[in-house]
This record gives C-alpha cells, structure tokens and sequence, in this order.
C-alpha cells in the first residue's frame, strides 16, 4: 500500500518532492521574473512570452545538470553510507536508488531541453520577423537599433539571416545543437535492451557528458538575449518612454529623445556546474587510484554453458552480501568496467564473481580465461548488505533468471552463521524458490545448491533449507526424460534430492503451506527479479498476513541489485 511505501521510503519520498519542489519554483519564479521584469519590456515587445519560456527552462536545466553527476559517484555514495551506518538501514539502502534517481534527472533534463530549443525556435523566429517588418511598429524600430549604435536588442542584423545560419554560426546555436544531440544520444542508448545487449554501444556513448557539461558552460557567453541597463532604465524608462520611440520626429528635445541601451544577461551556467564537475573529478581519481591496488586471482573455475567462476584477493578488501563490485581487464579494454554481484560469502578468505556471456566484453574476457590469467582491476564492493535476510525467524527468497546470483552469497552466509551458531542470525528456516527457464547458464548454482544439501544432511539439519525449482520454459524431450525417471530418488533436471517442478509457482499454494507450517511467524519475504513477480508476491503477502498480531505476517522485500 502506499502508506507502507511512504513509511519504508520515506527519504525517497522526501527527495523526491524537493527535486520536484525546487524544479517547480525554480520555473515559476524565473517565469514570472521575465514575464514581467521592466528591464526585459523591450525584449518581450519583439519575443512576447516565449522569452520566459526559455529562460525558466534553461534556469531548471542549470539545476538539474547540477545533480545529474551526484548519482554516479559510486565512492561518494559509498563514504555516505559509511558516515551515515548509525542511520537506520532503511536510510542507507535508499541510497541505493541513486540510478533511478539519475534516470529521473535524465528525463527532466530531455524534457526541459525540449522546452528550451522550441522556445528559442519561437525567439529566432521573432527576432527574423522584426528585423525584416518595415513598419513603424516597435519590434520594428527595436530591431533597426544596431544601425545607430552597438547596444543592439536584436542579434539578427541581416534581412538575408536565417534560422540554420544562427544555429550553425553562432556560439548558442552551435553548442545548442551540440549538446542537444549528446543528450539525444545519451538517452537512447541508455535503454535497457541496449545497456543490456550491447553495453560497450551504452558505455562509450555516455562519455558524451563530457561534450555536454563543455557546451553548456560555453553556451551563454555570447549573451544573444539582452535587457536593458540599469543605467538606461533609470534614464529613459519604457513606462514613461516607450510609446515615443514608435512616433518619434527628429527635432525631439525632451528627457525621452534618448535611445534605450541595452545589456547581455551573463552567463551563469558554470556557476552550477562547477562543483560537481570537480567533485567527479576526484571521484574519477579515487577509481583510478583503488583500481591500481593489485588483485590476485587465486582460482578459476569454468562451469558449464561457459559460465567463468573468479575466486580473487585484494589487500584491505571487506565485503558483505548482497554487494556488488566493478570489473576491468585492461588487456581487453583499458576504459571498460562491468558491475557484478558478488557470489561469495564475507565468512570465506576469498571474494569470488560469476561471469556468463552478455555480450562482447564478457565473452572476450572468457576466451581470455581459457589460454591465460590477464591482469584483473577491481572497485568496490558497492550497494548496501542484504543483512535483511538474516533478521527474520522464517526467510522466503526469490530468485528468478539472473537474480538467483546474490542469493548464492546469502545461502552460503546463512549456512556459515548456522554452523558457527552466529548470535545475530535469527533464521530458523529458508524457503528458496528459483525461477528459470533453463538450468544450463545455471549450472554452478545447481552445485552450491547440491554442496549445502550434502552438508546439511551430514550435520542432521537437512529442514533447515526446504528450496523448489521451477522451470518456466521446457521442451518435450526434458519432459519425456522426467516422465521414464519420475521414480529416482534424485532429480533428473538438476540431480538434487528435491524435485524440478515444471511451469510457473503457484504463489498462493506456496504462502498457504508456509503460513500453516509457521502460524505464528514473522515471515521475510525477499525477492530479486523482474517488477511483475514483486506485484504478485506483495499482493501475496498482504493477502496472507493475518490481522491478529500474534498469528504469522509476510513482509515484503525487493532487493535492488
């Protein structure tokens, strides 16, 4: 419900409504400033309203270009959530959505970028339409002001000038158009299908920021839209002066004869910019300087569907589970680094990743691993712990396609608390439910599963973990094969003691076993999949809670690899 979503992200919520907030102010303000201010009457008397549209807009741009780079500076995010570990967990982990909220400048930033460029189209197309008018009109004398001295209102000069030649000859066309198209570039290629199947196409393409943080600090020097001077306006103010310049003859004498004078509004961008760009600048440092420390790769394991297993050490190197860490092989490319969730257990002396192939980079990087061992970098670990899980007497997790990765880290953490007999680990039963399509880019998940069932059939606590296997896309020959072996003791899919149930959970089914089998319970429900699945099983654990206090309750929790 939204009251729980307000309750468990409310700093989500709180940043949200000022971003919103300020963006709002920010254009109502500096709308109502131009639309009104008497130092821009002569600008809006050839521009009208499209000058405020432009100029509030480009004040929101400023603002949002400011935070644009915050998100990403995973070492900054990081010291945060390090200064902030006496906050509640609830606070660090949201700053965990530092993506989305990324995304979310991002797309204010397309849109205000839209803004912007049809209100200046607008301006230029005034500013043509009063440079060529031969009336008496004053947008007309207005324009004809350069003729006489420099302090132009107008910047097209020439009845000849046209809308391509000022975006394409001018300092604010030509950088407009240039940042324009980085932002356009940058936005596209940053969809999922792309980052996901083609990273290197996303990863060199937002490099284009630099280009557009360049532009925008250039693009207002040459000051094209102008107001009056304080000087002028004292002199010859348009309340009292206006209406003389349209019927003015030439033996004039009074106070208002004087021709208004006018100024560039001064550029202000790199006022914005200016500290973040330098504190990405030491961010970007800081990566350098931490990929530099040596990383030794102590095992490589190749599983099968060529899925690559990196056991590796690095002096100082704590993690926690649920993290994540970024990779470079400078062999393969010296620029590129790929985030992956981590697979080990903070109890083990090693930390270890599993690499399946997605793409050019990871495939290159696996060929590599079978004729040699390249230089590995590394940066992190990054991302808040999952120590969620070990608050809850009785843990349900989730896992579906990829997203089984993290819960390999947390099974082999909650194994070693068991076993070591860990005051803080709550947990007292582990449901695991896996979703898959098939197993084979999975196989090493399969092992694990089967090493953790063999240790704890051993050490007598084979309840402790009760996990199902759903394979959502089948053909006729693994069903042939189930139907002739229905009787071994072991699976014929996976060759686990528990059976590979075929087709989608039942989610219903499965919160009503664990309901009657745990009556009086507080159940972590956790999940790492697509947003689809998080819909049912919320609905699943509200439907399933009970209203008395004392009986059993499904808490709900998406992780956020």
């Amino acid at each position: 419900t939204m009251g729980n979503w307000l309750v468990n992200h409310w700093f989500s919520a709180a940043v949200l409504a000022a971003w919103l907030g300020i963006n709002i102010f920010l254009f109502t303000y500096y709308f109502l400033f131009f639309d009104r201010d008497e130092r821009y009457f002569y600008t809006r008397a050839i521009l009208g309203s499209a000058l405020a549209w432009a100029r509030a807009s480009a004040k929101c741009l400023n603002f949002n270009s400011m935070l644009i780079l915050l998100p990403v500076c995973r070492n900054l995010l990081s010291f945060l959530r390090g200064t902030c570990s006496c906050c509640r967990r609830t606070l660090r982990k949201q700053l965990d959505h530092n993506l989305t909220f990324h995304k979310l400048v991002a797309y204010a930033l397309a849109l205000l970028t839209a803004v912007h460029t049809i209100a200046h189209l607008f301006n230029l197309e005034r500013y043509n339409q009063s440079q060529q008018a031969t009336d008496h009109s004053l947008p007309a004398v207005l324009s004809k002001m350069h003729l006489q001295n420099s302090k132009w209102l107008n910047p097209i000069h020439s009845n000849q000038t046209t809308v391509e030649y000022v975006a394409f000859t001018t300092i604010p066309g030509l950088t407009g158009v240039i940042i324009t198209l980085a932002l356009i570039l940058m936005v596209t290629s940053s969809t999922e299908f792309i980052r996901r199947n083609y990273f290197e196409v996303f990863w060199y393409t937002h490099h284009l920021f630099l280009i557009y943080f360049a532009g925008l600090v250039i693009h207002g020097i040459a000051g094209l839209v102008r107001g009056q001077t304080e000087q002028s306006m004292a002199e010859v103010h348009p309340h009292r002066c206006a209406h003389y310049l349209t019927q003015r003859d030439q033996n004039c004498t009074h106070d208002c004869c004087k021709d208004p004078e006018f100024g560039s509004i001064p550029a202000e961008s790199w006022k914005w910019v200016l500290a973040p760009i330098i504190l990405y600048i030491f961010e970007r440092i800081l990566r350098v300087w931490r990929a530099r420390q040596k990383v030794v790769v102590k095992k490589v394991v190749m599983h099968p569907a060529r899925v690559l297993e990196l056991q590796m050490e690095k002096k100082g190197f704590r993690m926690e589970v649920g993290q994540y860490i970024f990779v470079n092989c400078p062999a393969i490319s010296p620029l590129e680094w790929h985030p992956f969730t981590l697979t080990s257990a903070p109890e083990e002396d090693f930390f270890s990743i599993h690499i399946r192939v997605a793409g050019d980079w990871t495939e290159r990087l696996i060929d590599t691993f079978q004729s040699e061992t390249p230089r590995i970098e590394v940066d992190g670990p990054f991302g808040t712990a999952s120590e969620d899980v070990f608050q809850y007497e009785v843990a349900m997790l989730v896992g579906a396609g990829i997203g089984v990765t993290p819960f390999a880290s947390i099974l082999k953490s909650i194994w070693y608390k068991f076993q070591q007999a860990d005051q803080t680990l709550k947990t007292k039963k582990i449901y695991f439910y896996w979703l898959c399509r098939d197993t084979g880019a999975f196989a090493w998940f399969n092992d694990l599963l089967a090493s953790l069932e063999q240790k704890m059939a051993e050490s007598g606590t084979a309840d402790f973990l009760t996990y199902r296997l759903f394979l959502t896309g089948w053909d006729t020959s693994i069903a042939n094969n189930v139907a002739l072996r229905f009787d071994t003791p072991t699976d014929t899919v996976t060759g686990l003691r528990h059976k590979t149930i075929f087709g989608r959970p039942m989610w219903n089914t499965e919160f009503a076993a664990v309901a009657a089998a745990h009556p009086r319970s507080v159940v972590g429900v956790f999940l790492c999949g697509p947003g689809s699945l998080a819909k049912s099983l919320q609905k699943s654990c509200h439907q399933h809670s009970s209203l008395d206090p004392r009986k059993v309750k499904f808490y709900f929790n998406k992780e956020n690899f």
